[in-house]
This record gives C-alpha cells, sequence and structure tokens, in this order.
C-alpha cells in the first residue's frame, strides 16, 4: 500500500510539472521535454516573438517553474563585479526579483560570466557560483535561505575556468560538481554532509542513473567519470576520459546500461556498458567532439553537435549509440546545442538559429529554420509550456511563441 502511494506521488508530481523546466537539461536532465503541445513549423516561418530581457553577460541557461524565468548573469565588471539571479515573469519576461552577489567578470579566452543555471525544486532556488558561492534563495521572493563558500569553507581547488555545474537536488541534499568528484550539502541547511575530496572538479552536472538496482550519480570530474554513491559520496566505478585543459564540460548521458561521455579539443566520444563490476568501453570515435553542449539519446541513437571545428568546421551528426556509426551529418557548419521535444530535436545554432530537425536515424530532415536573436549562443533552448526560451553571450533573453493551440498563458 505505501509503495503504490509513493508511486502515485510519484505520477502526479510528474504530471504537475510535465510543461515546466525546472532544472538544467530538463526534468529529467537528458535534455528531452514531455511536452505535446507545441507547434514545430510556424506560419509565415517564423514563430511569434513574446518578449525579450536582458540579464548580463553569460552562459547560464534558463529553468523554468510555477510561471518564473530563472537565470543568472555578469554586469561585466572584471574585477569588484556581481553576478545576478534573476526571477522573470515567464509569460511576458517582467522582472520579479532580483539577487546579486560579488563576483568578478572573469573572462579568459571567452567573454565570461555565470556558466551554471539555477535549480529550482520545492520552492526554492539553488545556485553555485563560479568561485563556489552556493546560494538557497525563496523561488517566489528571492529571500536568501542559506549560503555557502566552498571554496574558503571546505577547502576545495578551484578550476580554471571556475566551477560551471548547476546544483543536483537528491532528496534531502544538494549535490555539486566540487572537489575531486562531488560533495554535498544538506538542502535545508547548507551544512556540509560530504565531500570527495580536494581536486580540481570538472565542468558538468552531476547525472542521476539507477545502477544494479540502486541509485547512483555520474560526475564528470577533471580527468575521469565517477559514479558516487548519493548518500555517502562512496566511489562505485570510475572511468579515465582525459580531455586538453581538463575541460570535461557536456555531461555524461545514461539511457539503461549504456552511457555516452564526450568532449572538445580534439578528444572525441565513447558508448560504455556499466551494466557490470566496472565501465566497459564499447566503441571510440572522433565524430562528436563536444565542447561543452551536452548530447541527446533517443531511439538507440546519439545526436550531438561536433563543436570541434567552430563555425567553419561543426555539425550536427546522428551516432549509433551501440556501435558508434555515422548515421547522418548535417549539411551545413555550425555550432549550437541541443534539445529534444515528441521526436524532433530543437538546434539552436551558435548564431541564434532555431532549427527544428526530426529525430531519426536514416537521414538528416530539417522541418523548420528561423533566426530568433543575434549574437553568440552557446546555451541550449528551453521548450516550457508552450514557449521556447533562448540567450546569448550578452544576456539577451528571448521568448517565442510555439503553443500548438490557442493563446499563450
Amino acid at each position: 500500500m505505501r509503495t503504490t502511494a509513493i508511486l502515485f506521488l510519484g505520477m502526479a508530481m510528474a504530471t504537475t510539472m510535465a510543461g515546466d523546466w525546472p532544472r538544467y537539461r530538463g526534468l529529467n536532465h537528458d535534455g528531452i521535454s514531455t511536452e505535446k503541445d507545441w507547434l514545430g513549423t510556424w506560419p509565415g516561418g517564423q514563430p511569434k516573438r513574446l518578449w525579450k530581457a536582458t540579464v548580463g553577460i553569460g552562459f547560464s541557461s534558463m529553468t523554468v517553474a510555477d510561471g518564473r524565468l530563472y537565470t543568472v548573469g555578469s554586469d561585466g565588471v572584471k574585477k569588484g563585479g556581481k553576478d545576478t539571479i534573476y526571477c522573470l515573469d515567464a509569460a511576458t519576461g517582467k522582472e520579479l526579483w532580483t539577487r546579486s552577489y560579488a563576483q568578478d567578470l572573469d573572462p579568459k579566452y571567452y567573454e565570461g560570466g555565470p556558466g551554471a543555471t539555477p535549480t529550482v525544486s520545492d520552492g526554492r532556488v539553488y545556485m553555485l557560483g563560479r568561485h563556489g558561492l552556493v546560494h538557497c534563495l525563496d523561488a517566489a521572493t528571492g529571500a536568501v535561505v542559506w549560503s555557502r563558500d566552498v571554496v574558503k569553507e571546505l577547502g576545495v581547488k578551484l578550476p580554471e575556468w571556475g566551477f560551471n555545474g548547476s546544483v543536483h537536488i537528491e532528496g534531502n541534499l544538494a549535490v555539486l560538481n566540487v572537489g575531486s568528484f562531488g560533495a554535498a550539502l544538506d538542502r535545508g541547511t547548507g551544512k556540509e554532509v560530504w565531500v570527495s575530496g580536494k581536486d580540481e572538479a570538472g565542468y558538468g552536472t552531476p547525472v542521476a542513473f539507477e545502477w544494479k538496482g540502486r541509485r547512483a550519480l555520474a560526475v564528470f570530474a577533471a580527468r575521469h567519470v565517477v559514479a558516487i554513491e548519493p548518500l555517502t559520496g562512496k566511489e562505485l566505478w570510475r572511468a579515465p576520459w582525459k580531455t586538453e585543459y581538463d575541460v570535461n564540460a557536456s555531461d555524461p548521458v545514461i539511457r539503461g546500461s549504456r552511457m555516452f561521455l564526450s568532449s572538445g579539443y580534439g578528444t572525441g566520444g565513447a558508448t560504455f556498458d556499466i551494466s557490470g563490476a566496472e565501465p566497459k568501453q564499447l566503441w571510440f570515435n572522433k565524430e562528436i567532439r563536444a565542447h561543452m553542449a551536452s548530447s541527446v539519446v533517443m531511439g538507440g541513437h546519439v545526436y550531438g553537435v561536433d563543436g570541434q571545428g567552430g563555425d567553419k568546421g561543426s555539425q550536427l551528426k546522428c551516432l549509433d549509440l551501440e556501435t558508434g556509426a555515422v548515421k547522418w551529418t548535417s549539411p551545413k557548419s555550425e555550432t549550437g546545442n541541443l534539445a529534444a521535444v515528441d521526436g524532433k530535436l530543437l538546434w539552436l545554432t551558435g548564431g541564434g538559429e532555431l532549427v527544428v530537425v526530426e529525430a531519426k536515424p536514416d537521414l538528416y530532415q530539417e522541418v523548420a529554420r528561423a533566426q530568433v536573436n543575434g549574437g553568440k549562443h552557446w546555451t541550449p533552448p528551453v521548450l516550457a509550456n508552450g514557449r521556447v526560451y533562448v540567450r546569448n553571450a550578452k544576456g539577451e533573453v528571448v521568448c517565442v511563441d510555439v503553443k500548438g493551440t490557442g493563446p499563450v498563458i
């Protein structure tokens, strides 16, 4: 009876939150939306722009929950600057509240600014800043519930490009990709629960999965992918993964007993069998060299942006998850980032075009393409409740209407 009640509660929560995007890469952290009532093509070839807002320099993506949109941006000051967490009305773009904290712009071969995305859970917003400031805020008002400086207080090292992984909420824990392969704070108080070690971290977000009937988290560390037990931080297994400059930034993608990893700087991607005591690499190639754009796995295939060559050499590709065989490559060279919905890919190119592509392995097939924003785009598009949100490096957030029937509400 208790099990039935728990299952019913889980189903009710999933139904309630189906249209929201409360964390980086969506509800299930796989880049896939469960939305059905949306349009993949638009009258006149252009989705209607509903609003535009400016939130400061950076590469934080957006989260949407309970009618509010959250993101983070920098004021652009190199020394003595600040980052600001923004809460906007998701339908109108109206500013509802802001919360700022000290943070230099910290540019290094790029514009700088925050890279992590706010996480929304149970009426609170969790954010990990680039230099280790962690905030837990009231989602409705922005009031500070607690804050911690994990570099000063836990003694973990700061990676060369700062912390860029988003907070993962696991039960009563706020799990961070900081230290050797993660750390956990009590989500209610911010109190330290466990720390894996003090070495420099990778740049991705912890990914939850099931392993041998138990809950686990995959953390893309600086030189390995490590599976850990969430409650204790105990290491379950690890696989080496070396990328130049230790930039392991795209998140692992896990489907059942398969895990896909990829990184840039000429590295490439691979699928691992994780059904055994230790992960076993099935194949490796250089077809998807994901610098920071995480891939999507659907129907036994990997869809990802091979971002190694910049705009002149980057392409969207489809690979067989089991063999690594290339099924198709987009004809035009473009960078970008992905989300997916209802058997289609939402590809936001580096230049701000929103492209809808069939998620089918037989051929590359565009359904629609429209210029929705200008400037550099590194963050993935977000589809929530009939609206697509995109953001560029300057911090211009654009919302377009893709609702299938009736007015956007």
